[in-house]
């Protein structure tokens, strides 16, 4: 393949032998040709890129939110840099005296506002692993987590301490974002647990000083879990140095760019930050003392909340589909290893060439037909660097199926464009032999069945136990009762479903679709 635009081979491709895969070249990204970015200089864990930026700019504008005035969100409240940071030693001696030391974990649950970063800070300040709780999750996934990650403290968002309460017997303090009410206080003080409202657990530590301990760059600093769509979920373990390594690229990339993040730029802070890809984003705009502005939670509401003048956002990082992709953009590479360059629009489609502090290789996947050593190279994105995970928590066996010779193995399938940059096209963990050995990949045909404009969706299972898939499938309401009038029959939408000739229709648009996109036999849906 021709020499890179947006990147430069590093490492040699070569030929699988004794059963392994082909391997294709390493590349990293031009940026980084003369080596990868430099450390900045200070930065030993996350507690420093706050406690730093807080002495550079004690007066900045940090965390703002919209004060609600008779129940309707009014203008921005912001505090300054330097007053979170008074609260965050606070908030951090009350948790250490509470009994949760160094390398303790501590749970946070709830939407984005200015107490989830002030306690996910406060953890930082005392070495305490955080521990985000996906606010949308169920007390299922919720109390899993809390057991695995034996989690010991958890700050709640007022109106989750419901919720967290069906886990509480795991815990041994709660800590509201806001209030508790009394109903609240003695189901868990009966029994012999801790509940706390937000004021009065940070005056616990008052007339308690503990120091702050030295923190080191492979520390911990949070375990985040993955969204477990398969099996229970992962704690993924990632260390300071991932972190700031990434804060390191990314303000490197801008450089090179002519793009420069500043201290008066301000951040609209929407995505969740219970996501790996908005804790690195968070820390970005913290580290250049960036004012950061929440939400108020209606997305429908999103625009008043980018007029309103005392916010007025410079920044504001979004992904397509309302942020659906950032459930399943890379927990374990801290959500940063390709990013698309402004104004070059030939990267349209990709996700544009690495981060100039990863090396990126393909590895070829035989049994799905994708060659690393062709010459358009694709097959399976591996990821080196340092801003990869520590491992699973708890769950070497999965660290190490993952994890070899220093590689990372995405699972995403991936083609190299002539520019440097990175197309995914395919997804290798969604494939899976049928009992006469044929490798089906799920994904690819399900984007082939969903081009039917009179299904609004399709979902393909299969096992090694059976020769054939069957399929789940969505039928568009106008065009199942269309094609029942024009059939001469009548019905709700339930009763058209369960109708043998509504079936046989569905089942024969899915026949030609399959011809049309020259789907094999064995690959495709025989019924539903």
């Amino acid at each position: 393949m021709a020499q890179m635009k947006h990147s430069v081979e590093v490492e040699k491709g070569q030929e699988g032998g004794d059963g392994e895969p082909s391997v294709g070249p390493a590349y990293r990204s031009v940026f980084a040709k003369d080596g990868f970015p430099p450390p900045i200089p200070g930065l030993e864990s996350c507690w420093d890129v706050f406690r730093m930026s807080a002495e550079r700019n004690p007066k900045n504008q940090m965390l703002g939110q919209r004060e609600v005035v008779d129940g309707m969100p009014g203008e921005y409240v912001w505090l300054t840099y330097e007053e979170v940071y008074d609260i965050v030693l606070k908030l951090g001696v009350s948790i250490h005296s509470c009994g949760v030391e160094q390398g303790g974990r501590c749970g946070i649950y709830g939407a984005n506002c200015p107490e989830w970063i002030i306690s996910m800070e406060a953890c930082n300040a005392y070495g305490v692993y955080c521990v985000p709780l996906y606010d949308t999750l169920g007390a299922g996934a919720i109390e899993f987590i809390i057991c695995h990650a034996e989690i010991q403290i958890a700050f709640v968002e007022e109106k989750k301490i419901v919720e967290a309460l069906k886990t509480f017997p795991n815990l041994t303090t709660i800590v509201s974002f806001g209030k508790v009410i009394p109903e609240q206080r003695e189901e868990v003080e009966k029994f012999g647990l801790a509940i706390y409202s937000w004021d009065e657990f940070l005056h616990l530590g008052d007339n308690q000083q503990f120091d702050l301990l030295v923190r080191m760059k492979t520390d911990i600093c949070t375990i985040m879990y993955s969204g477990g769509t398969i099996g229970d979920h992962k704690g993924v373990m990632i260390c300071n140095e991932s972190i700031f390594t990434l804060i390191a690229g990314v303000g490197w990339l801008l450089h090179c760019v002519k793009e420069h993040l500043h201290d008066d730029d301000v951040y609209l802070f929407y995505l969740p930050l219970a996501h790996i890809f908005d804790r690195v984003i968070e820390e970005l705009f913290i580290f250049h003392g960036a004012s950061i502005g929440f939400w108020h939670g209606d997305v429908k509401l999103l625009v008043e909340d980018i007029k309103d003048s005392r916010l007025k956002p410079t920044i504001f990082c979004v992904v397509p589909l309302v942020l659906d992709r950032i459930y399943a953009g890379l927990t374990e590479t801290c959500a940063g290893t390709f990013v698309s360059l402004p104004n070059d629009f030939s990267m349209l489609g990709t996700v544009g060439p690495p981060v100039p502090n990863v090396d990126v290789h393909l590895e070829s996947v035989p049994e799905m037909g994708y060659d690393a050593l062709s010459s358009i190279p694709h097959g399976e994105i591996c990821i080196r660097g340092k801003t990869l995970f520590s491992g699973y928590h708890k769950r070497e066996d999965l660290t190490n199926e993952v994890m070899i010779d220093g590689w990372f193995h995405t699972g995403d399938i991936g083609e190299w464009q002539p520019d440097g940059s990175i197309k995914i096209i395919d997804r290798k963990k969604n494939i899976f032999k049928l009992s006469q050995g044929e490798y089906i990949a799920v994904d690819n045909l399900e984007n082939i069945y969903s081009l039917i404009s009179d299904i609004e969706s399709i979902w393909i299972y299969g096992n090694s136990f059976e020769s054939f898939l069957v399929a789940i499938v969505n039928p568009n309401k106008q065009a199942l009762q269309h094609c029942a009038e024009e059939n001469g029959k009548s019905g709700d939408y339930p009763a058209l479903c369960e109708n043998h000739r509504a079936r046989e229709y569905i089942l024969g648009e899915l026949s030609k679709i399959a011809r049309a996109k020259k789907v094999k036999v064995h690959n495709s849906v025989e019924r539903f």
